[in-house]
C-alpha cells in the first residue's frame, strides 16, 4: 500500500519557497551552507564519510605528470619507449594520483515525491539535498554533472568543472520541480533507466550520488545499483515522509489518485500495523543493500531539517569508521 494524496490537495497553487516548491534561487543559495557539511576531504579537513572520495584508486585513477631519466628503483612498466629510443637514455613517465574526479547526481523528480506532510514535500528536499552535494562538489574542485528523472525526459549534464555546468543541472531540476502535479502518473521505469545511464557514461573512480524516494528501490533498480558498484562509488540518499511509515489515528480518511477514490478508517489498529510494516521493510531493504555493497547510506525524512540531518550522519559515518 502506498500513501496517496488528500482529496483536497490545494498545492497547485504553491509556490517556491513553501516547502511544496523549490525555486532556482533556492538552489542557487544552497552554497552557502557547504561550509556545515564536509562531504568531501580537503587538505586541512577530512570528510567524515569514509571511502568517499580517498578510497582505493580504481581503474585509471591517475594521471600523467612528466617524463624524467629512469632512475634505479623505476618501474620498468613506466618506461617512455619513445622518448628512451630517441634520447638513447632511459626514461620513465611519471603520474600522480588524480585530484579530481566526475560526481554524478540522479536525482528524482517524479509524481511520487510530489507529497509532504511535515517541513516539505520530499520532491523539495530532494532538489536541496543534490544541490548542496553538487555545490560541496564544485567546492572541492571536482568535476559535477547528473541526471534528473522521473517524469517525462531525462535531463543529462555532463559532469564538468564548472559553476555553469552546476547551474545548468540545477536550473533544470528546478523546472522539473515545477512541473510536477499530483494527478499525473508515476513512470515505473525512470529509475532504471537512470541507471543504466549511468552505467553507460560513468568511468571507474566515479562517484554516483543517488538521491530518490525511499520507495523506488524495486527488484530491477536494486539489481541496476548492484551492476553500477562494481565500477563506481555511489552514495545513497533516499527519503521520506512521515506519511510513508505511518497513518495517523485520524478516523477515516479519504483519498483520490487518478480518479480513483478509497476511503480508508485509520482507527483500525490492525491496518495501521501494517501500513507502518511495510514502511519499516523499505527501510531495511536500503540498509541490506548498504551493507552488502558496503555503501554509505544518508537517508533523509521530510520531518527535520536538511543540514542537521546530513550532519548527523557525516559524525555516525566517523564514529563506527573508528571502532
Amino acid at each position: 500500500m502506498q500513501p496517496l494524496r488528500p482529496a483536497d490537495d490545494s498545492s497547485a497553487h504553491a509556490g517556491p519557497g513553501d516547502g511544496v516548491r523549490v525555486s532556482l534561487a533556492e538552489l542557487i543559495d544552497m552554497r552557502h551552507r557547504v561550509r556545515e557539511v564536509p562531504l568531501f576531504s580537503s587538505p586541512h579537513r577530512r570528510s567524515q564519510l569514509v571511502g568517499l572520495h580517498h578510497s582505493k584508486l580504481r581503474g585509471r585513477g591517475v594521471d600523467f605528470d612528466q617524463v624524467r631519466i629512469y632512475q634505479a628503483g623505476d618501474d620498468v612498466r613506466t618506461i617512455d619507449w619513445r622518448v628512451t629510443a630517441r634520447t638513447q637514455e632511459p626514461h620513465t613517465k611519471l603520474f600522480h594520483e588524480e585530484r579530481e574526479r566526475p560526481i554524478y547526481l540522479l536525482v528524482e523528480q517524479s509524481p511520487r515525491l510530489f507529497l509532504g506532510s511535515a517541513r516539505a514535500f520530499k520532491s523539495v528536499v530532494v532538489a536541496q539535498a543534490a544541490s548542496l552535494v553538487g555545490w560541496a562538489a564544485l567546492s572541492h574542485n571536482d568535476r559535477v554533472g547528473g541526471l534528473v528523472f522521473g517524469h517525462g525526459d531525462q535531463q543529462e549534464i555532463k559532469p564538468r568543472r564548472s559553476k555553469q555546468s552546476l547551474l545548468q543541472l540545477l536550473d533544470r531540476l528546478a523546472r522539473a520541480n515545477a512541473e510536477l502535479q499530483a494527478d499525473q502518473p508515476d513512470d515505473s521505469e525512470a529509475f532504471g533507466l537512470a541507471l543504466r545511464r549511468a552505467r553507460e557514461v560513468l568511468r571507474p573512480g566515479s562517484l554516483a550520488v543517488i538521491i530518490c524516494d525511499e520507495r523506488a528501490l524495486g527488484d530491477a533498480a536494486e539489481q541496476q545499483m548492484s551492476l553500477l558498484a562494481r565500477h563506481v562509488d555511489l552514495l545513497l540518499i533516499p527519503v521520506c515522509d512521515p506519511l510513508d511509515h505511518a497513518l495517523p489515528a485520524a478516523g477515516l480518511l479519504r483519498f483520490a489518485q487518478f480518479g480513483a477514490r478509497l476511503e480508508l478508517d485509520t482507527h483500525d489498529t490492525a491496518l495501521r500495523q501494517a501500513y507502518r510494516q511495510q514502511g519499516e521493510a523499505r527501510s531495511a531493504r536500503w540498509k541490506r543493500l548498504a551493507d552488502r555493497l558496503r555503501l554509505p547510506l544518508m537517508p533523509l525524512t521530510t520531518q527535520r531539517e536538511l543540514v542537521e540531518q546530513m550532519r548527523e550522519h557525516l559524525i555516525g559515518q566517523h564514529q563506527g569508521a573508528s571502532r
